[in-house]
């Protein structure tokens, strides 16, 4: 039951994110105090820097592009390790969870050294595989499918 609640809070999050800019601007109360909401609960997990995140209505999202990547990955990918369990020994699991993350590290890092400025479009698909394989790891951990208590090679 828990399982399945991350996996829909995984993608209901995803919504929520893309929804918000529109629903901040709504005459509903209750749309836009959920919209405030949301971009208060962005700025504790985002820097939320306007020029680094996507506009929908020329409103930028309440996460940057490269946490909406992350969040994006993990949406597609959860309700998948639902249906398929990766079974993967400890080591493989670090070594896949390094691999995915690579692209991340080296936009984050060329940026930080002042070497190159990706896109939000670059930031965001660099994420993606990391949101895929963390949210995969974490289902098929959660389900039983990962062998990694187990087996530590």
């Amino acid at each position: 039951m828990l399982l399945r609640a991350l996996v829909v809070a995984s993608v209901a999050w995803l919504a929520a994110i893309l929804i918000a800019p529109l629903a901040i601007l709504s005459d509903r109360p209750v749309l836009a105090a959920g919209a405030v909401g949301l971009y208060a609960a962005g700025s504790r997990i985002c820097h939320q820097r306007p020029d680094r995140c996507f506009r929908i209505h020329g409103r930028p999202m309440p996460v940057c592009a490269r946490c909406s990547g992350l969040y994006a990955g993990a949406a597609f990918a959860a309700p998948l390790a639902l249906f398929w369990a990766a079974r993967l020994s400890t080591r493989r699991a670090r070594l896949t969870a390094a691999a995915a993350a690579l692209p991340t590290l080296v936009t984050w890092s060329l940026e930080m050294a002042g070497l190159a400025h990706p896109s939000n479009l670059a930031r965001f698909v660099a994420a993606l595989p990391l949101g895929c394989v963390a949210a995969w790891l974490v289902v098929s951990t959660m389900s039983g499918g990962s062998h990694a208590r187990h087996k530590a090679h």
